[in-house]
């Protein structure tokens, strides 16, 4: 028996050890492929569906509720196997010995698994949802108030933002004070059912009753007082398991909800544009159904021109800009590439065709070399060295640790203005017949300002560029202003026409005139 207890206890070790290994194999091949599936449909969705979502929510879903599946694929199965092997074999050892004593003792499993249905009622659960939506706030509010703590200090705002994250931790606490106060009798009543006194309560009660009756051998208490305890382990396991499970069940929805995203849909069949002019044919968007940001707007960039998008904040103009990359697709309407719908040409050929610079800009944690070829990864140093003067930002670059080695983010940091004319040497190295530029100069020094104007004028030739710019001077050489308002286009023209018709653009350009001349004189 002792022989055939260790080799026993030996296949036990074994067979365990083989289970957590594949399981955490398993588990890691499984969020490797949950996380790139999440980065590819996150890469293909509309950007409008992203400033609907908080940053610390997309987090979350990313990592936490990624690896939130691990207990479940890596553990679970192995301890619910160990749960439910044991007990079961002495269950039908236990059988052999007293039937009557055997269901005794399984009255505390009985009343633990009666209590399970109460954990999982509508209100439990809707307990729980608001739980993970209470954690969710926390992390964004830590997100945000990280982010943007220079603006805080700055601006003297940090004790209003302290107490937002403080009120979204008070909300959390309540959340979970309700969640565990509908937990607690459940959760304490299953933990006293399967309690071992109260187990050993049972069986000598039972047991006592039997022997007392003459029915049962005193001797045979023995394997009930030994192996009843054991008849509790599948319901404990389940019991300690259960928030597991649930919170991976719940994790795994909401990563089923982001992979249920629709993405900007790809043409079965793509059009190849020919010729790269513009087309906005009435277009109107709304990032909600209810509220339209652009209206009717018909406008047409000729190759070989610069037009200029200008007019108060909230006009729609950097929402109009990011139709051309096809950020979004207008609700009405079309906009047309080289005489093809942008619906009609694949993403491939349209970034081909498309590049854009836009006021914030994201540079990855690459070389600066890698971060300007970005888009054209063969590119020879010459070419970036080349789009890098262009872009007025050669000089700074060598002034690096290693140049353009220099590992951005590691080995060196950039300003706004220096990231912004490393987004406009991209630009400039992928060479796109379309260049889009949100407010890509608003970071810049008068000097380098020019230096850019400069080169999109020498780079222009039969280049189709459209400018957003707050700085009027920016757009004064424009071929066409466009001026926007409400959405609506209220006037167009070249600078010259529309200052004389003292319109809105002519207000615009005296106000931020008087403006910079009452930063001058101050």
């Amino acid at each position: 028996m002792v022989i055939g207890g260790a080799v026993g206890l030996l296949v036990r070790l074994v067979f365990t050890a083989a289970s957590s290994g594949v399981g955490h194999l398993l588990d890691g091949r499984v969020q490797l492929s949950l996380r790139r599936q999440l980065a590819a449909r996150l890469g293909r969705v509309p950007i409008g569906w992203f400033s609907r979502r908080r940053t610390g929510e997309l987090a979350r879903v990313v990592g936490e509720d990624v690896s939130a599946v691990h207990p479940f694929i890596a553990h679970t199965p192995g301890e619910l196997v160990s749960a439910f092997v044991v007990p079961l074999v002495s269950l039908i050892y236990l059988f052999t010995i007293d039937w009557r004593l055997t269901l005794i003792t399984l009255i505390p499993v009985v009343m633990a698994i009666l209590l399970v249905p109460l954990l999982m009622l509508p209100a439990r659960q809707r307990e729980q949802e608001a739980f993970d939506a209470a954690m969710g706030r926390i992390a964004s509010s830590v997100v945000e108030f990280v982010q943007g703590i220079a603006v805080v200090k700055a601006f003297g705002g940090s004790e209003r933002a302290h107490r937002k994250f403080l009120s979204s931790a008070d909300d959390f606490v309540g959340v979970f004070s309700r969640w565990v106060r509908g937990m607690s009798l459940v959760a304490a009543g299953m933990q006293l059912a399967l309690s071992p006194p109260f187990v050993l309560l049972v069986v000598l009660i039972g047991g006592t009753a039997l022997i007392t009756g003459g029915s049962l051998a005193p001797s045979d208490l023995l394997p009930f007082l030994l192996l009843g305890l054991g008849l509790t382990a599948p319901v404990a396991a389940l019991g300690h398991g259960f928030d597991e499970l649930q919170a991976a069940g719940r994790a795994v929805g909401r990563i089923r909800d982001v992979l249920e995203v629709p993405p900007l849909a790809e043409p079965a069949h793509p059009v190849a544009p020919q010729g790269h002019r513009v087309e906005l044919r009435g277009v109107r968007f709304g990032y909600e159904a209810d509220h339209e940001v652009l209206r009717g707007i018909d406008l047409v960039l000729e190759p070989g021109t610069v037009t200029a998008i200008v007019g108060p904040s909230g006009s729609g103009k950097s929402t109009l800009v990011q139709l051309l990359p096809r950020f979004f697709d207008p609700t009405h309407g079309s906009v047309v590439l080289g005489g093809a719908d942008l619906r009609e040409i694949g993403s491939r050929e349209l970034y081909r065709m498309v590049s854009f610079v836009f006021q914030d800009v994201r540079l990855l944690r690459a070389s600066v070399a890698d971060n300007i070829a970005l888009a054209v990864p063969h590119a020879d140093r010459d070419d970036v060295i080349r789009a890098a003067r262009l872009a007025n930002i050669h000089d700074r670059i060598l002034e690096l640790p290693r140049g353009y080695d220099t590992v951005i983010g590691e080995e060196a940091g950039l300003s706004g203005g220096e990231a912004q004319r490393i987004s406009l040497a991209r630009a400039l190295l992928a060479d796109t017949p379309v260049l889009v530029l949100d407010e890509a100069t608003s970071f810049a020094d008068p000097q380098t300002e020019q230096a850019v104007r400069r080169a999109l004028a020498t780079l222009g030739g039969d280049r189709t560029i459209l400018v957003i710019a707050h700085r009027l001077e920016t757009v004064a050489d424009a071929d066409t202003v466009v001026v926007l308002e409400n959405g609506s286009i209220v006037e167009r023209g070249r600078p010259t026409e529309l200052l004389a018709q003292n319109g809105k653009f002519a207000a615009l350009w005296q106000s931020h005139r008087s403006a910079i001349q009452g930063d001058q004189s101050r």
